[in-house]
Formats: structure tokens, sequence, C-alpha cells
């Protein structure tokens, strides 16, 4: 007869407590995930987009400030000016781009649509000012320059870039509105009329990375409009037409297209140096100013170039800063674009983050030797205080649309001072009482706080008076509840 564990040890048997699955656990104190978590709520958060938009392009555009000073010391001694020379003008063109981007950060957005039509009309005049012989002067072969006097120049053209996103924005929000994009050339006309305008007036300067520039913003407006296919398939076959003729008709191009990936320093001198400077810099770099490749054996290397330069003195560990910052900063207008409801700062966010990361990718492209040399500045970091100002402009546009978010806008409102917001609390509570709030070191004798029997907080008779909860009295608390409960 078969006797039960409990009859062999007379004893109950042990109930043993169900173990949790290690994988749970493991899970739960996995530090990646825990991580990532965290990471995507902080992401989530409401002024994200707005600290990551200011705080990255302030730190590109201070340190592309050093590296100016570092690239730029070389060329200046060999043109018998000052070695600071470069880095004064720059830092000027930033403290002038800051307050821009200030102003256009507290600018609201039916501002900035009031300025789009007569910022396009100011740029194609100054553009087709360049054309006039006398006032017009060219640089490196390219007539997009006009000079103010001195050693002070502009080049139109990046005025150019800030029109036709604050135009074709409004543009296409206001036939957005009136539900007029469903007809093809409702989205065509105007839009890619001017912007073959402008392309124009570029290319008669012979400037061909602004033109690419230009390009790139008006497919990101036609991209973020909802045009079909057959359109994009259109504009594009148009556009690589006429650059294909402009490129076969111009030896200089042809020769930069053939440097791609070239190892042959007689014909591609810029190219195969830039790869010499990455190359030299290893993981950490060479250190700041200890750049080789500055010393006139890398062209335009406070321009262009800088990329360059950065990767040999500052290594490959400098390199990927900039581009984390460039990608965080491109994320971000990404992020503002696609969390507004207003159609008009949805087109302007992501025209403003197509010319910045098309722009960049145009300039390291060519740096790694992946692209051909396209002459345009990486953005907020080369020397040019005519690229400058109306890229920080430009970014001053994607923080204002950040700060406009219906989140972060209460976020905002929220945020006060600790003094503060002690004040308007204690402020609070003695308006709701009726009374000065009291201090619990300033009370008279007598007129400590109790509980009530109903649960509510009184003083002496009065306890039902309908007043607000007070902080309790230390002792007084300790003496009633030694009391019974018929003496309350």
């Amino acid at each position: 007869m078969p006797t039960s564990p409990a009859g062999r040890t007379g004893r109950p048997p042990v109930q043993r407590a169900a173990r949790r699955p290690a994988v749970g656990r493991a899970v739960r104190d996995n530090p990646v995930r825990t991580f990532v978590t965290r990471a995507r709520k902080a992401w989530d958060r409401p002024l994200t987009a707005y600290y990551v938009i200011l705080g990255g392009s302030a730190l590109i555009t201070v340190l592309g400030l050093v590296m100016v000073y570092s690239a730029s010391q070389v060329t200046a001694l060999q043109m018998s000016l000052p070695g600071s020379y470069f880095f004064r003008k720059q830092l000027l063109a930033a403290v002038i781009g800051a307050v821009l981007l200030f102003v256009a950060a507290r600018m609201p957005v039916k501002l900035h649509r009031a300025l789009a039509y007569p910022i396009l009309a100011g740029a194609v005049f100054l553009m087709a000012l360049v054309q006039v012989p006398g006032i017009g002067m060219s640089v490196n072969g390219n007539q997009n320059w006009i000079s103010l006097g001195g050693s002070f120049q502009i080049q139109p053209s990046e005025i150019g870039k800030l029109a036709l996103v604050l135009w074709g924005a409004d543009l296409i929000a206001r036939k957005q509105e009136k539900r007029l994009l469903t007809q093809w050339k409702h989205m065509l006309v105007p839009l890619v009329p001017v912007a073959f305008m402008l392309l124009g007036l570029i290319m008669l300067g012979g400037d061909m990375g602004t033109a690419i520039i230009l390009t790139a913003i008006l497919f990101g407006l036609l991209w973020l409009a909802g045009a079909p296919t057959r359109l994009f398939v259109g504009v594009l076959s148009v556009a690589s037409l006429i650059g294909l003729v402009l490129i076969k008709t111009s030896p200089n191009r042809l020769d930069r297209f053939a440097c791609v990936g070239s190892t042959d320093v007689t014909k591609c001198w810029q190219a195969v140096h830039g790869i010499y400077a990455l190359a030299s810099g290893g993981l950490f770099g060479s250190g700041l100013g200890a750049s080789v490749e500055k010393w006139g054996q890398l062209p335009e290397a406070h321009t262009d170039f800088i990329f360059a330069v950065t990767g040999e003195e500052l290594g490959l560990a400098g390199t990927l800063s900039v581009l984390a910052l460039f990608a965080a900063l491109g994320y971000a207008g990404i992020r503002v674009a696609g969390r507004t409801e207003d159609p008009f700062v949805r087109y302007a966010a992501g025209g403003v983050t197509t010319w910045i990361v098309a722009q960049a990718v145009i300039n390291i492209g060519a740096v790694l030797g992946l692209l051909p040399i396209a002459g345009v500045p990486l953005p907020l970091f080369s020397y040019g205080g005519s690229a400058l100002l109306p890229t920080m402009f430009a970014i001053g546009l994607l923080i204002a649309f950040a700060r406009d978010e219906p989140a972060a806008r209460a976020a905002l409102a929220m945020r006060q001072p600790r003094f503060g917001r002690k004040r308007a609390s204690a402020f609070a509570a003695g308006r709701g009482t009726g009374r000065k709030p009291e201090r619990s070191a300033g009370r008279k004798p007598g007129r400590s706080f109790r509980r009530d029997s109903g649960g509510g907080v009184g003083r002496g008779s009065g306890a039902g008076s309908g007043q607000g909860p007070r902080r309790w009295n230390t002792m007084r608390r300790r003496a009633s509840a030694a009391r019974s409960s018929g003496e309350r």
C-alpha cells in the first residue's frame, strides 16, 4: 500500500515558492535595454528637439571657430596678414549670426511667412546684380560675389537658399489650405519655374555646388508636399539633363568627377591631399594646431576642406563627433517637421533640414573622395560669413518651430525659477484662506493646528470652517495621539 510523503516523515511536505524565470530578470537588469528605454523617454520629452537644435548648432559653430583659427593661420601668414585675421572675421560673423538666430527664434510664424516674399525679391535682385560688370566679382572662377568694400564680400546665392525655403514653404502651405495640391499643375507652378530661375542665375556665375543644394531643397519641398512619383521622375529627369550638359561643356567639372576615388596626386592634388590629412590623423589626431597638410599642401584648408584638417588634428574621434552633431541636428529637424500641425512649419522645417544635411553630405563626401568636389562649405563650420549668416538664421527658424509645438509651449510656460515658484505657491495659499500665509516659526502661542474628528484640519472649535489644510505642530500631533478619542 503506497504511503504519502507526509506519512513517511510525519511532517507535511514543504511548499516551495515558484522561481521567477531567469529570462525576465536578465531582461530587466540588461543595461543596454535600460539605456535604450531611458534614451527613448528622454527623446520623447517636449523640449528635446529644442535643446538638441540649440545645443548642436552652438557646438558645431564653436568647434568650427576653433578649427578655422587652426587651419587659417598658415594661409593668413602667406598673404602677409596677421595669423588671426580669418578667425576674427569668422568670429564677427558668428556674433552677427547669433543675433540673427535669436531674432528668428523669437519671431512668430506669421512674421516668417510675411518675410518670405521680400527675402525672395531681395535675393533675386542681388543675384542679378552679381552679373553686372563692375559690381560682381569672381572668386576661384565663380562669378557669384559682390564686394562691400575692403575685405568684406557677400554671396547672394546663399541668401537664395533661405529665400527658396521660406517662399516655397509659404506657397505650398497656401495651396494646401485651398486644397489645390491634388492637381499637378498647382504643385509645380510657380514653385519649379521660380526655382529654375534661381538655378539659372547661379549657373551664370558657374557655381555648380550651390545649384545642387538648391535642387535638393526643391526636391525636399516636393517630397513633403506629397508629389507623386511621376512628378519626381519628370523634374529629376529635366534637372539631370541640364546638369549633364553643364558638366560635359566644362573641362573643370569633368576633371572633378574624374577625381572621385582617384589616387593620382598630379591630376587630383586637392582630393588626394585631403585623404592624406584624414589618414595621418589616426584615432585621436596629431593635436590641435599640429596639422602638416595645411602648410601649403592642402588648398582651401579653412573653407571647403576644413573637415580634412579636423581629421588630421582631432583624429577619428573628432570627425565622428562632427558627424554625430550633424546627425542629431538633422534628426531633430525631422522631428519638428513631423510633429507639427502647421503646414508652413512642416515645409519650412523640412526645407531647412534638407538644406543643412545635403550640404554637409556633399562637403564631407568630397573630402572623403566619395563625391566630386563641389566647392560648398560645411554648414556652421567652414570659414565664410556669407554662408554662416543665412544658415544661422535658418537654425533660428528651427528653434522657433520647436518652441511653437503645443507640448513645448506648455513646458516652457511651466518653467519658472524655484524662488518664483515658492512665492507663487505661498501667494496662492494665502489667497485661498483669505489671509496672509503663516510661517511655522512665526505662529503665536495657542494657534497650533490639529486634526478634527472629520479628518479635516481645524483651529480650536472652528475645525469645520472649510479652511485649507495646514501643517501640523509636531508636539501637538504627539499629544493628540496619546489622548483618547473622547477628549478630541
